[in-house]
Order: structure tokens, then sequence, then C-alpha cells
């Protein structure tokens, strides 16, 4: 390794840009919250929380979407399905 290292043309940001369809925002979540996330990211041998975050998020969006008739039914067939096991 060098003694000095020269970064007077160095610029602060991250190497690669980060993409179009990601926002950063700051956000408090509990904490039971978040290690729950990371520890079924861990149990999954890997990855990151918060795209679990993201697709649990997405999956709500997608459930609220619905109407009430169609998640009344899916319901309705899990129960018989679990009660039939």
């Amino acid at each position: 390794m060098k003694e000095k290292y020269d970064f007077s043309k160095g610029r602060r940001g991250p190497v690669l840009p980060p993409s179009g369809n990601k926002v950063r925002i700051t956000i408090r979540l509990d904490r039971d919250i978040v290690e729950w996330f990371r520890s079924k990211v861990e149990e999954q041998g890997g990855g990151n929380y918060q795209t679990m975050l993201n697709e649990a998020l997405r999956n709500y969006m997608q459930r609220e979407d619905q109407p009430i008739e169609e998640i009344l039914r899916r319901v309705v067939r899990e129960e018989l399905h679990a009660a039939q096991s």
C-alpha cells in the first residue's frame, strides 16, 4: 500500500448510480419488524431485507386493490383446504 493517496479528483456518492425506480427516504420502523425481516432473509440464506420489505408492501397494495368478494373467496378456499387436510 502507498503511504499517501491522492483524492483531489475524488467525488462523493455511489460508485454506481442508483436505478431510476428507487427512491431514498428516511423511515423509522419498529426494531422488531426490521429484525424479523432480517431473520427471514438470513433463514433463506441471504438476500436483502429491504427487498423483502418492498415485496411485502407491494403484496399488501395488490390485496387492497382486490374486491372484497375475491378476498373472501380466497380465504374460504384456503380454510376449506386446511380443514380437509
